[in-house]
C-alpha cells in the first residue's frame, strides 16, 4: 500500500511564553473543526486576532463575521494537521464549550497560558465601596460553560499560587465564573503580568494596572500592603 506524504505543519509546535499565551485564547474562544484540520479563532477584538496570529507566525488573513444579531466580529482560520493533534493531545476538542475539562501546559508556562484565557474569557473590575468610601476593591474573573474545566483552572491556580478565589453560578445563562478579590486579586495580576515583555492585549493590561496603581498609591490598606507590582 503506498503511503501518501507526511502532513506538514504550518506552526512550530514548541512551548513557550508566546505558545503558551495562543493556547489560553484558543481554549477561550477557539474551535477545532471536524475536519480533523482546520482551527479557527473569532473574537469581537481585532487586536486579539492579530496578535494571536504573531505569536503563531500566522500569515492566514483576518476576516469578519456577523453574528445572527448582527454583531461583528473578527476571525482567523488556518489548516494545520499537526497543530490540530497536537491541540486535541493536550485535551482540546471539537465542539469544547461544555465539553472542556483540562489542558495539559508545563507549569514553567501556566501564568502565560492563563493570562492569554483571561483576555479571552476574563475580565477585570475595580471601585471605591459606596458605604466604605476609603475603601477600594478589586477583582479579576474568568469564565467558562463548563463546571468541569473551571474546577480544574481553580485547582491548577491554588496549586501554582495559593490563591482560592470562589465559583459564582448564573441561574440565566450556563456560564459559571471563577472570581479573586482583593490580595489574591493582585496576586493573581502580579502572577499573569510577570514582564512588561509579555504577550497580552494591552487594554486589559493597562486597566489592571490602573487598579494596582491606584492600590500602590493606598498603601496600608488591606490590600495595598501587599501590592508590590511595578508597571
Amino acid at each position: 500500500m503506498k503511503r501518501g506524504p507526511k502532513p506538514k505543519g504550518n506552526v512550530k509546535i514548541e512551548w513557550s511564553p508566546k505558545f503558551a499565551y495562543a493556547i489560553g485564547l484558543l481554549t477561550a474562544d477557539g474551535c477545532l473543526s471536524k475536519d480533523g484540520r482546520h482551527i479557527d479563532l473569532t473574537s469581537k477584538d481585532k487586536a486579539q486576532i492579530v496578535l494571536f496570529k504573531k505569536c503563531l507566525g500566522l500569515t492566514t488573513k483576518l476576516g469578519l463575521k456577523y453574528s445572527g444579531a448582527g454583531n461583528l466580529a473578527y476571525h482567523t482560520q488556518f489548516g494545520d494537521v499537526l497543530l490540530y493533534q497536537f491541540l486535541l493531545k493536550i485535551g482540546l476538542t471539537p465542539a469544547k464549550s461544555k465539553t472542556l475539562s483540562r489542558i495539559s501546559v508545563p507549569e514553567v508556562h501556566f501564568c502565560d497560558f492563563l493570562r492569554g484565557y483571561f483576555d479571552g474569557d476574563g475580565s477585570s473590575y475595580s471601585h471605591f465601596d459606596s458605604v466604605f468610601k476609603k475603601s477600594y476593591r478589586f477583582y479579576l474573573s474568568f469564565t467558562s460553560a463548563s463546571p468541569v474545566f473551571i474546577d480544574w483552572l481553580r485547582k491548577t491556580v491554588n496549586e501554582a499560587f495559593s490563591v482560592r478565589g470562589h465559583l459564582a453560578h448564573n441561574r440565566n445563562n450556563p456560564y459559571v465564573q471563577l472570581k479573586y478579590s482583593k490580595k489574591e486579586a493582585v496576586i493573581l495580576s502580579e502572577k499573569m503580568y510577570y514582564s512588561k515583555a509579555v504577550p497580552c492585549l494591552e487594554r486589559k493590561r493597562l486597566k489592571i494596572m490602573r487598579s494596582l496603581s491606584i492600590i500602590e498609591q493606598r498603601r496600608g490598606g488591606e490590600i495595598g500592603k501587599h501590592a508590590s507590582f511595578r508597571s
